[in-house]
């Protein structure tokens, strides 16, 4: 299994995943929020849009600007359950644990960090 780092490098490898980039008004937006708020919603997002075994809209579900989490969740392929499946072999159909949205949520909040500077 691949760290947040490794997964991080293989991402940055990836002409479209590399593409993406915080805005300077989701920096501000990061700033004034904190990062508790910003993992309270990457967390609702993932247990919303991901978790379930079936997403409404799969593949359509996460939109491309309006939220640095999304931003990041296209960034990091956590946009959708066809994204997490190729990039992290999650099985599509199925209820993702608690577990599994938390290495998702931990993904997504690493490359914020490491966007965001």
């Amino acid at each position: 299994m691949q760290t947040i780092d490794e997964a991080l490098d293989k991402l940055e490898r990836s002409k479209f995943r590399s593409g993406f980039s915080l805005t300077e008004k989701d920096r501000q937006y990061l700033e004034e929020k904190g990062e508790a708020v910003i993992r309270s919603h990457a967390e609702d997002f993932v247990r919303r849009r991901l978790a379930p075994a079936e997403p409404l809209n799969d593949g359509k579900q996460t939109p491309m600007r309006g939220h640095p989490v999304f931003r990041a969740m296209h960034a990091t392929a956590c946009c959708c359950r066809g994204c997490l499946n190729k990039w992290y072999k999650v099985p599509l159909h199925k209820e993702l644990t608690e577990a599994e949205q938390q290495k998702i949520v931990n993904l997504i909040m690493a490359w914020i960090d490491r966007n965001s500077k």
